[in-house]
């Protein structure tokens, strides 16, 4: 049997043999990076901590991760023709024993089962309207193109600023990479846009990674993005994470599934909710899985991390997976454990 890891790398290959469905994130050790541990993050439930970029964030109880607060008081960009008086990137230069703590702990790892993951997060279109609040992000996307093009300059020389001491220190082989491009139905920006503005930042900022060892860049959006996957390709992602059902990910596959794989489909809207049940997310496995087939495909939850907003939903997915994989392919599910890493809930 493959592990997890070899398992992945096989789904991604064209022509691979994965000998099983890939089980959510079980191939993908997810790591925090410095940033992570230098910049105050609410946990669950607590409200308006304010980060190390100035954004106030709020975790509330009913929803899967921190969101920024945007009343008037807190909006960080009060005006955008003068952003760099209100933008400062926090610095890189991180205190020694924070990264002994991270290599460390990515030593521990085993990358025969899974590989060494780093998270990167926010992303460069989410950092803007963090900073700037959604409904006027988009408003200086169209009207304020060069202020919009200097900040988003800015917050790509910051990535490759943390890049460079990631891939020094902490050596992953995948970068998971949030920054969601979309709504449930359709994109933020217009393809045109999204190009104009954030093509070759990605590109210089993924090209960088992987120039520096990085195998796979693992992308997360969960939203619609499907107008999007020829760019995603031109900038070097490997996996697609987080695409939803409106995606057509079969469609997808047929079509890139030769240069880029798919993450996801299982959208938390179906499966992670109250009064939840086992017999549900085992519906929704085998449905995605019977749509999207083996290849260039992993079933997973759409939210960026592994877990759920109510709690044991990921293990009923992950064990719905095991017990589909039992039927098709004669997987043990033990022996498929002791094929991954144990299960880390993130979230």
């Amino acid at each position: 049997m493959l592990t997890a890891k070899q398992n992945m790398i096989e789904c991604m290959k064209p022509g691979g043999k994965p000998d099983r469905f890939v089980n959510q994130y079980e191939a993908l050790s997810l790591q925090i990076n410095p940033a992570f541990m230098t910049s105050p993050s609410p946990k669950r439930g607590e409200l308006n901590v304010v980060n190390a970029w100035g954004v106030t964030n709020s975790w509330p109880d009913n929803v899967p991760g921190q969101f920024p607060v945007h009343t008037p008081d807190k909006i960080l960009v009060k005006d955008i023709e003068h952003w760099r008086d209100y933008v400062h990137a926090p610095s890189t230069d991180f205190p020694e024993e924070l990264w002994n703590i991270l290599i460390d702990q990515y030593s521990r790892i085993d990358t025969e089962k899974a590989f060494k993951t780093t998270m990167v997060v926010p992303g460069l279109f989410e950092q803007t309207h963090h900073m700037c609040e959604m409904v006027q992000a988009m408003y200086y996307y169209v009207d304020y193109e060069d202020e919009m093009h200097d900040l988003i300059k800015y917050l790509t020389e910051y990535e490759l600023r943390l890049a460079e001491g990631i891939c020094s220190r902490l050596h992953p082989e995948v970068i998971f990479h949030h920054d969601d491009w979309g709504g449930h139905d359709s994109l933020f920006l217009s393809p045109s846009m999204f190009e104009d503005y954030f093509l070759d930042p990605y590109k210089e900022i993924y090209g960088y990674y992987k120039s520096h060892g990085v195998k796979y860049i693992v992308h997360h959006s969960d939203s619609y993005a499907a107008p999007l996957v020829p760019d995603m390709i031109e900038m070097g992602i490997d996996v697609y994470q987080g695409c939803m059902r409106t995606n057509h990910v079969p469609e997808l596959i047929k079509k890139y599934g030769d240069k880029i794989s798919f993450m996801g489909v299982i959208e938390n809207a179906f499966v992670d909710m109250e009064g939840w049940t086992d017999e549900n997310c085992e519906k929704w496995v085998r449905q995605v899985c019977d749509e999207c087939g083996l290849h260039s495909f992993i079933p997973c939850i759409a939210q960026g991390g592994p877990g759920s907003v109510f709690p044991g939903v990921y293990m009923s997915l992950t064990k719905a997976i095991d017990k589909l994989n039992q039927e098709r392919f004669g997987t043990d599910p033990a022996e498929a454990e002791k094929m991954r890493e144990p299960i880390q809930i993130l979230f």
